[in-house]
């Protein structure tokens, strides 16, 4: 067996011994490389279970840690998502085993640009990524069955509640940048919204507007 399909191997385990259990979840995990999305001096820590800094400040999750936000998530075959905070694009890429049609934002420019890159090289044609202010969503391709939001916020962002589709789930960390963040999971239903707390995380903060990278 090649190194790198012992690390893969291991990394999968790693997810199964912290709570990412439903198959569908692990095959989609499988099937997409983490290496395709860690380049320079980290790429040989890409099948670690551990967070990875790319470009623009900003960091690639730990596997496990998209693997328990995907499972939380519940996507099924159908369902149009959004994702708010591209990033590597990995997380994107692992909704995109898993659901009808992936709309994923980012305020990097220079990171929506890599993560097309990866995604035409994977042939992932399901995957649509901006340049966009995630914190409004995205309007115009509302109203989404499923939302993941890979970024801090205090509250979870009203513009991006109202793009929930009734019966439709978000998954987000909520907390100060700085302090305890909760992983909550939020349905909207005909009378309001519903919250469950997950599981304590620590994510980048959600920061409003386009970077001056863009």
């Amino acid at each position: 067996m090649s190194f790198d399909a012992e690390a893969k191997m291991q990394l999968l385990f790693a997810l199964r011994s912290r709570g990412v259990t439903e198959t569908q979840v692990l095959e989609a995990m499988e099937k997409i490389d983490r290496g395709a999305f860690v380049t320079g001096y980290f790429a040989e820590r890409a099948y670690e279970d551990m967070p990875l800094p790319i470009a623009c400040g900003q960091t690639i999750s730990q596997p496990s840690v998209v693997g328990l936000m995907t499972q939380a998530l519940k996507v099924s075959a159908r369902d149009k998502v959004l994702e708010v905070g591209t990033g590597s694009g990995y997380q994107a890429a692992v909704l995109s085993q898993l659901a009808r049609r992936v709309y994923t934002v980012d305020r990097h420019r220079r990171l929506v640009a890599a993560a097309r890159r990866v995604f035409e090289t994977l042939d992932l044609a399901n995957i649509t990524a901006f340049t966009a202010d995630g914190s409004h969503g995205l309007a115009d391709q509302a109203p989404f069955d499923r939302i993941i939001v890979t970024a801090a916020a205090e509250d979870p962002p009203g513009p991006l509640l109202a793009q929930l589709r009734i019966g439709g789930i978000m998954v987000l960390p909520v907390g100060q940048s700085d302090a305890v963040q909760r992983l909550i999971r939020v349905t909207r239903t005909e009378a309001g919204f519903d919250y469950d707390e997950l599981r304590p995380v620590r994510f980048v903060p959600l920061v409003e507007g386009l970077a001056r990278d863009s």
